[in-house]
């Protein structure tokens, strides 16, 4: 996937992943109760900076803080825009 934006220094965008519709028992939650996405996949990354090389790259699966980033909305889509420092960890397959 193509963005328009490039994200600058150390910066992150983030497609966040859909809220869980369905307990694991089967029970379907409503929205009001849907918690916020904790993961997401990297969609674009800034270049790092010069004494911090970037650790994430396009593509990647990663974990986040629950309140981690800033919310945008670009081609109709809703990403997360924030620091690398704010992703916790990359999810190995």
């Amino acid at each position: 996937m193509s963005t328009k934006l490039k994200p600058l220094a150390d910066r992150v965008l983030i497609e966040p992943a859909p809220a869980e519709q369905k307990t694991a028992s089967g029970i379907i939650i409503p929205d009001s109760a849907k918690e916020k996405p904790l993961r997401g996949k990297v969609i674009a990354a800034g270049a790092g900076k010069a004494d911090e090389p970037m650790t994430v790259k396009v593509g990647d699966h990663v974990i986040y803080g629950q309140y981690s980033g800033t919310e945008i909305k670009l081609d109709g889509n809703t990403y997360l825009i924030m620091k690398e420092s704010d992703i916790y960890g990359i999810i190995q397959d």
